[in-house]
């Protein structure tokens, strides 16, 4: 499934510089020629953070009902380094994708894409080395300004950073707090916000979030309730 591989073993100088190569291979427009499957990721840690607990929950769509997930550990060997978040969870996050029965069609990430520094958060990242559309999905805000969205469910403004639209300030759930969409690779940001909508229901955080998250914290998927 992957379309580009490279070293794990860099120093934080390296992968910057790494970032900065691939951050031209991001596609930030198109469309999925069509989506039948969605997946959720995420990652935990374990022994005090030397093991990197990655999780992935691939559900139906727009039914949202799980079809396939698998979890994957790996030592983390890279340091926590603000922005570099992609080199310490991404081997573990891959060694969980390539358990998987049912490869989705798009990816949804508990993390930045374009919504990042050096435009290449972990979405972005991820979309990159699997060739696959995926949207970075964040509960706060790593850099750029913003208004306050509406209280309406599905309403947005834009992230903006030096003059350039990063990402969407999205009300995913009517008087809660927004959440950060923004582009990993191969779709357009309005288009996106669509598909996080359509994975939310009436929590917070979309279906795919939910479930990664449960499982990259050692539980089994959620049944019921909670923001996961």
């Amino acid at each position: 499934m992957r379309k580009i591989r490279h070293s794990w073993n860099l120093s934080p100088g390296a992968a910057i510089a790494l970032q900065h190569r691939l951050r031209s291979k991001v596609v930030r427009l198109g469309r999925p020629r069509q989506v039948r499957t969605v997946a959720g990721v995420d990652v935990g840690f374990e022994r005090g953070g030397g093991i990197a607990r990655s999780a992935v929950a691939v559900l139906s769509f727009p039914r949202l009902e799980l079809v396939d997930y698998a979890v994957a550990r790996r030592p983390a060997r890279f340091p926590y380094v603000p922005g570099l978040l992609s080199f310490r969870e991404m081997p573990a996050l891959l060694a969980a994708i390539d358990r998987l029965r049912v490869k989705p069609d798009l990816i949804l990430c508990d993390g930045q894409g374009l919504a990042h520094p050096r435009r290449f958060g972990i979405a972005c990242h991820l979309g990159v080395i699997l060739g696959v559309p995926t949207i970075g999905v964040a509960k706060s805000r790593l850099i750029g300004e913003h208004g306050q969205p509406p209280q309406r469910r599905g309403a947005w403004v834009p992230l903006r950073d030096k003059g350039e639209t990063i990402g969407a300030v999205l009300r995913s759930r009517a008087g809660t707090r927004p959440i950060y969409v923004s582009i990993g690779h191969r779709l357009s940001l309005p288009l996106a916000v669509r598909y996080v909508m359509a994975c939310t229901t009436r929590f917070r955080l979309p279906e795919t979030t939910r479930w990664a998250h449960r499982l990259a914290s050692g539980g089994e998927p959620p049944r019921d309730g909670g923001e996961g």
